[in-house]
Parts: structure tokens; C-alpha cells; sequence
């Protein structure tokens, strides 16, 4: 679906199917009073989320209701302009305009754009069907007296981004193998100059010094990849790392995951996959602000050569890790992607990963799990997640949680004891990597694929991340 703005009025737009939301207590001035007269009768409520039809001249006009004007906000626009976007695929229409409220902010008319783009969402290449595919609208018209085309085209390059996410996610891992996910990153950077990309193979991997990585991916056929993927957008300065997991298919080694489960896991590159997108989407924008994105990609299967509960490696920066949990591997990826990020001189760092079940236990599909080591980070982290609409939540570090990493051989373990505050435990792992550099961890477990918006209905992964990334690299690039 293409989103674009005009000032036309939405009568005069060649729309077959307006939207207008209506507010509690006021009214519609539109199609000659037809919209109103169905509230006056009360067909049409101002009731959040209520839909009616009208008809007027040429369009069909679709009458949202959006609730209290005051507690309206860009997260219950996207999840009207979903159900409005649902309504009109069902009415048969093409091409569907929006009248953006009077009085609102230019985050409604982006968030109307993103809620629409999102719902539209499909993904059905390995489908088979004899029946002719149902027609849904094509284009989104944002309609406004003043021209709001960069917002609306803005907000629809990140949803198409969290969208191609979304894609990559949902591909099956005997196809998206780390080998196939740095490939497309390389792609991408041949569709966008300002990104160059350098895919690192497992020998290179190993001659590095990265234990941590190289261990989880030694019982797998397919080779690993690290994607270094650098985005000069002129801002000068050190970089802002984004460091995601890029576990292609995770089967949880020798400490196999419950069959009931495991067809899941190959979600567990989600957050390799926002990483990839969001720097796909900032170089698309334009975006004056450095970034580096990397993402440890590889397979955590089974045969003769998997890594064995009790295994000891040494990581890139030279700390010792026993390989007690081969299931809790993505720490063992994050580890030296992090320390490799401190090498190349980034800061601050943000990575992002489906790490621990703990996390989802202790929050859900509500909000990610934020953990970091520099207030004013933590602070931009979460103000980025609010404008997104990318929930987090910020659970503690602490050096108890610390403690619990401390191997018996060696200096670190990634199966920490005991048992309890294990997110907080595996965060901690990570923070040892990061050490002083300013660093915020996003464990987004249940988030990738799980969590259910009414903007997020298609089965699959989510794109979680891409909107929250490309807020929090704008954020530093509007301080340049």
C-alpha cells in the first residue's frame, strides 16, 4: 500500500471511500451534513473504534469514532485507522482518503498512515490459491489544509520497513539462513549508497577472537555471518551501534526446546531483522546522524560438533565463558558483537534480541524489557519507545545480578543460579561486555512474534523495534 498527503478536500480527492473520525460531543462537517445526520441518529457514535457508512455524490464515506478528544493520541489513531482500513477492504474500496481531525498534530497524521500500512500487511508467497485474491485498497490519502507529504511519506517508509521485517521474520529458516540474511543486507545497500555493508564469514569470526559467537554456530552446516552494516548520514562523531540477534533458526542445542514450541524459533533473528530495516529505513529518510547496525547471524542446532553444556570459550575482549545452558545463547552472540562494537569506537550501543523467557513471564507481550547503564540512554530509549508506540519497560541491573553470571570455572557462566531474576542475570552478562560505554539492552522476548496489536493482526512476527530504532537515531540527529 503506497500512503501520500493532499490538501485537497477529501470530497475533491477522487477517493472512492472517505474516513472522519468524529470526537465525543462534537460534530461532522462533511458531505453536505449526510456523515452527521447518521451520528444524529445514532447509526454513528463517537464511541472509540465505532464505524458507520454513509453515502455522498461519488465515495462512501466511513464515520470513526475516536473517544474523547483529550486522551486521543497517535497509538489510538493507528489503531482506528486499522479498523477503519479493515471496513473499507470489506466495502470493496481502492483508494481510501482519511480527513485528518481538525486540530490534529502532525504524529496523528502519521500514525493514521502507519496504522493503515501495518494492518495491510499480508504474507502469503508460499500460499496456493484458486480463488481470486480479495481487493483492498492500494492507495491512503491524508487529507489537511496544509501540506503534510513529507509526514505521511516519512511514516510510510518506516511502516513499509517494519513491514519488510515482518518478512523477514516470517520466512522459514531452510531459506532465510544466516548465508541468505547477509546476502539481502548486501542487497539492500546496492538499493541505498549510503549504506555499505561487509558481511564477515565464520572463518573470520574465529580468527577474530569471537569464542562467544563462533561456539554457538559450530554443530550447524551453515555458516555464520557477522552483517556490519554502516550508515554515514553526515552527522560526523562516534557512531550510535545498533546490535541485533540474528539466531536464524534456534533449536536450543543439546538442551533441545519442547517440541510443542520449537517451530517457533525461527523468530529468533527478530531482532537482527530491526536492525537490518531500521538502517534501511534512516538511510531511506536521509537521517544526518551516524549509524553502525551489526548482527550476529547463525544457526543453534544439533550434531557431533554442537557446543556442550560445560564447554569453556573465550570471547573477543578475552573473558572466559562456561557454555553451561546451550539454549542460552544469544548472550554468547550479543557478547562479542557488543565488544566488537567498543573495537570499531561506537557509542552509545543498543541491542536488541528475543534473550530470555524470564522477561516474557515478568511483562508479557505488553513491553519489552529495558536494562541499561547510562541514565540519559535510558531516558532517550524509553522517550523514542513512546513516540513509536514500541513499549518498553525498565527492569533493574544490580551487582547481585551480577554475581549470579560468575562461572565456577572460568570468569562468567551463561546459566546463571540461582534460578530467579534471570533476564536481569542475562542483561548483566551483556553489561560486563559493554562495561562503561553507554548501553541499553532491549530484550523484546514475546514481542517478535507473539504480541497482538489491532494494527498487528497477521499471524507472525511483528517488526517489533524498527519504529523505536529509527525514533531514538532521529532523536540524536535532530541534537546535531
Amino acid at each position: 500500500m503506497h500512503a501520500a498527503a493532499t490538501t485537497d478536500g477529501p470530497l475533491n480527492c477522487d477517493a472512492d471511500t472517505i474516513a472522519v473520525g468524529v470526537f465525543d460531543g462534537e460534530r461532522i462537517d462533511l458531505a453536505g451534513g449526510a456523515a452527521q445526520a447518521l451520528l444524529e441518529r445514532g447509526e454513528a457514535r463517537a464511541t472509540f473504534k465505532h464505524l458507520a457508512v454513509a453515502h455522498a455524490d461519488r465515495a462512501r464515506i466511513i464515520v470513526a469514532g475516536l473517544g474523547a478528544r483529550s486522551q486521543f493520541d497517535a497509538e489510538q489513531a493507528r489503531i482506528v485507522a486499522a479498523a477503519v482500513y479493515e471496513r473499507a477492504s470489506e466495502l470493496g474500496a481502492e483508494t481510501l482518503c482519511w480527513a485528518l481531525p481538525d486540530g490534529a498534530g502532525d504524529e496523528i497524521a502519521a500514525a493514521l498512515a502507519q496504522g493503515t500500512i501495518l494492518r495491510a500487511y499480508r504474507f502469503d508467497r508460499y500460499r496456493r490459491s484458486a480463488e481470486e485474491p480479495p481487493r483492498r485498497p492500494g492507495l491512503l490519502l491524508i487529507s489537511a489544509p496544509r501540506d503534510l507529504e513529507l509526514i505521511v511519506r516519512d511514516a510510510g517508509v518506516i511502516a513499509a520497513a517494519q513491514n519488510r521485517a515482518r518478512d523477514l521474520a516470517n520466512l522459514p529458516p531452510n531459506e532465510l539462513t544466516p548465508t541468505a540474511l547477509g546476502a539481502y543486507a548486501q542487497e539492500l545497500a546496492k538499493r541505498m549508497p549510503a549504506i555499505h555493508v561487509d558481511v564477515r564469514d565464520g572463518d573470520w569470526i574465529r580468527e577474530q577472537g569471537m569464542g562467544a559467537f563462533a561456539c554457538v554456530g559450530q554443530g550447524s552446516p551453515e555458516d555464520q555471518r557477522l552483517i556490519e552494516l554502516h550508515y554515514d548520514g553526515g552527522a560526523g562523531g562516534q557512531p550510535l551501534a545498533l546490535v541485533g540477534k540474528g539466531v536464524t533458526f534456534d533449536s536450543g542445542g543439546l538442551t533441545l526446546k519442547p517440541p510443542a514450541s520449537i517451530y517457533v524459533e525461527k523468530f529468533d533473528m527478530s531482532g537482527g531483522a530491526a536492525v537490518i530495516e531500521a538502517i534501511g529505513a534512516l538511510a531511506e529518510l536521509r537521517v544526518p546522524v551516524s549509524v553502525l547496525g551489526l548482527v550476529g547471524a547463525t544457526e543453534n542446532v544439533i550434531d557431533g560438533a554442537s557446543m556442550r553444556p560445560g564447554d569453556i570459550v573465550r570471547a573477543l575482549d578475552g573473558t572466559t565463558i562456561e557454555v553451561n545452558n546451550p539454549d542460552a545463547e544469544g548472550r554468547m552472540v550479543l557478547a562479542d558483537c557488543i565488544a566488537y562494537a567498543k573495537r570499531l569506537g561506537c557509542s552509545p550501543i543498543v541491542d536488541i534480541a528475543t534473550l530470555t523467557g524470564a522477561k516474557l513471564s515478568a511483562l508479557g507481550t505488553v513491553y519489552a524489557g529495558l536494562f541499561g547503564n547510562d541514565e540519559q540512554l535510558v531516558a532517550d530509549v524509553l522517550a523514542a519507545c513512546g513516540r513509536a508506540g514500541e513499549l518498553a519497560w525498565r527492569l533493574p541491573l544490580h551487582p547481585a545480578y551480577a554475581r549470579q553470571t560468575e562461572g565456577r570455572y572460568a570468569d562468567l557462566t551463561n546459566r546463571p543460579e540461582p534460578r530467579q531474576g534471570l533476564a536481569s542475570a542475562a542483561a548483566e552478562l551483556l553489561h560486563h561486555f559493554a562495561g562503561d560505554t553507554p548501553w541499553v539492552h532491549l530484550d523484546i522476548a514475546g514481542m517478535a512474534h507473539e504480541m497482538r496489536t489491532e494494527y498487528l493482526v497477521a499471524k507472525g512476527g511483528t517488526g517489533f523495534g524498527v519504529r523505536l530504532l529509527v525514533e531514538l537515531a532521529g532523536s540524536y540527529a535532530a541534537r546535531a
